[in-house]
């Protein structure tokens, strides 16, 4: 499978599909998987790029300090090595956060900025949310335990009570990590610690906002400061999902980002 070199780390990554690029970052849990359900449907009309964040996946796993602009600069050289010189980014919680820095430090190669629930800053009941699943495993050291004690940050009430067999896969998935326990925690660090909020007004390309109203992770409150301070931003708001409303509400997702891809469009040869 592809892996590129990437300063002294190895990326995995798939792609899928030709067109006007798209780059699909994943969040602080999980890898590439993450986009399994939606390339297919990109990739009918652009070059679809996924990957694992340092850290995660079969990617470069090491016990040590990173921030969100480290993994932003990672994904920009990605995309010098697989030739991707422009495309539209999508971020996924974490992955939105990286998308921030790569739209402040080379906005030229950032076509439209697209975040789904995700932050500038983590609000106080966000914080403690990562904080608390980020000692659960450090305190069990068992990725079982972990999923137990987070997956109800995931979903909405409604969503976790009426859907039992989807919330097994979400604990299965969730506690059937791989990855070094270290590496999640360092990243989770990150995500507490990064802050964009006073640079949101740099961010001069079309950006889509989506969150869930019922998010304690990435919550209204930190959904707005993006909206606020990014200039003339998109924001679509969830009502009635959580963190997942990429699973919660798939259909109306994926039609939004259809309609945005649909309005960005670039023509290729």
């Amino acid at each position: 499978m592809p892996t590129a070199a990437v300063g002294s780390y190895e990326i995995f990554y798939v792609e899928a599909g030709r067109g006007f690029p798209l780059v699909l970052i994943h969040g602080l849990a999980g890898d590439h998987k993450a986009w399994e359900a939606q390339m297919p449907t990109w990739a009918e009309d652009h070059r679809v790029l996924a990957f694992d964040n340092r850290g995660a996946g079969q990617s470069t796993q090491v016990d040590e300090m990173i921030t969100t602009e480290d993994m932003a600069k990672d994904t920009l050289a990605l995309m010098d090595a697989v030739g991707i010189n422009k495309a539209h980014i999508l971020g996924r919680s974490m992955g939105g956060a990286i998308a921030q820095h790569m739209a402040l430090l080379a906005p030229e190669r950032v076509h439209t900025l697209i975040m789904c629930a995700s932050f500038a800053k983590i609000d106080p009941v966000g914080n403690r949310v990562l904080t608390n699943m980020r000692e659960v495993l450090e305190w069990r050291n068992h990725w079982g335990d972990h999923a137990r004690h987070s997956v109800q940050n995931f979903v909405s009430p409604e969503f976790y009570n009426e859907n039992a067999e989807t919330i097994e896969r979400v604990l299965g998935l969730i506690g059937g990590e791989t990855r070094l326990p270290e590496c999640y925690v360092r990243q989770n660090h990150a995500c507490l610690e990064h802050d964009t909020i006073d640079r949101l007004n740099e961010i001069g390309c079309p950006t889509l906002i989506m969150a869930g109203g019922k998010d304690p992770i990435c919550s209204p409150t930190a959904t707005r400061w993006m909206s606020d301070g990014i200039n003339g931003s998109k924001t679509v708001m969830f009502e009635d999902s959580s963190h997942f409303f990429l699973m919660e509400e798939a259909a109306r997702f994926m039609a939004t980002v259809g309609d945005w891809l649909a309005e960005h469009a670039v023509m290729t040869s």
